[in-house]
């Protein structure tokens, strides 16, 4: 079984271990008295109350061990240490579209990580592998289901 490490901040360490903690403490007490509550109410062979819970114990189980397998795989990376010389994870990179001109500013983290609604963009996704290991000026095809676009790379910070 390989193992795949995810590269994370801190804060995406953190919040990981917040949201295990979260399962573990909280959610998993809430599911075993659920499952007790539908045991009092007699036979469980025909208590949709209990398959529910039993159920839901199984996903949380199953979620819980993705988190400690995800948390176990982490690696934080030290941002004192990030180049800006050329394209790489935890970067904010400062996009332009060729054809449009129409610019953009995505923050390059692990898929744990990503909300692109704030502007943190997986690089696992087409556009940041694209731009991965490029340079400030270089011009970078990006292969997106309408076709291929386009992007000159504006600005690399941290």
């Amino acid at each position: 079984m390989t193992k795949n490490v995810h590269y994370v901040t801190k804060e995406g360490l953190k919040k990981l271990q917040d949201e295990l903690d979260l399962l573990q403490t909280i959610e998993r007490p809430k599911i075993s008295k659920a499952i007790g509550e539908a045991i009092e109410k007699g036979d469980i062979s025909e208590n949709a109350e209990y398959d529910a819970a039993k159920d839901a114990q199984g996903l949380l189980e199953a979620k819980i061990a993705q988190l400690q397998a995800t948390i176990t795989n982490c690696r934080v990376i030290d941002e004192s240490l990030i180049d800006t010389t050329k394209v790489q994870i935890l970067n904010k990179v400062t996009i332009r579209n060729v054809q449009t001109g129409a610019t953009m500013t995505y923050l390059l983290v692990s898929e744990t990580e990503a909300d692109f609604k704030s502007g943190k963009l997986s690089t696992s996704t087409p556009i940041a592998k694209a731009l991965i290991g490029k340079k400030q000026g270089d011009i970078v095809d990006v292969q997106v289901p309408a076709g291929t676009m386009q992007f000159e790379i504006v600005n690399i910070s941290i």
